[in-house]
């Protein structure tokens, strides 16, 4: 028998911070109550839910703030990458979410590497543009160069 719950944060493929939500019962026991992403839905709690959506709304408004003054420094950072290459661009090895990640470090943004949008791993010489989700629904685009190490 189904159990409701109040969301504290968003849940993929569940809702939004504030929604009442039905879950079964040992879903909401054992993942989403003790990790804090979700509290009982008992009248008490539905009662301080109306105060506790206008927080997360203030909440919410200061991460995008925020994602948004990181996309800003994001948005345009040319990054470039030196591997091995054989005679026709192809790489030995492969550029990941990881490297990508690790260049931002070094630029000084903090990024989880989850957050870079890569297919893929780019196995060839050239430049691409990849998407770093920032926040809920902030994007930047990097630049990324693959150049081959010269012998």
């Amino acid at each position: 028998m189904p159990v409701q719950v109040i969301l504290r944060d968003d849940v993929a493929n569940l809702g939004k911070i504030g929604d009442v939500v039905r879950v079964k019962p040992g879903y909401a026991r054992n993942f989403l109550i003790p990790r804090g992403l979700a509290v009982d839905a008992n009248p008490k709690n539905l009662r301080v839910l109306e105060h506790q959506k206008r927080l997360i709304g203030a909440k919410a408004e200061r991460e995008h703030k925020t994602a948004e003054a990181v996309a800003r420094r994001v948005q345009g950072i040319k990054l470039t990458v030196r591997a091995r290459a054989g005679e026709e661009g192809r790489l030995f090895g492969s550029v990941t979410n990881m490297d990508i990640e690790r260049l931002l470090a070094e630029k000084g943004v903090q990024v989880d590497r989850r957050r870079i949008a890569l297919d893929e791993p780019i196995k060839q010489v050239g430049t691409y543009t990849i998407t770093v989700q920032i926040g809920r629904a902030v994007r930047a685009a990097v630049e990324l160069t693959v150049e081959p190490e010269p012998d």
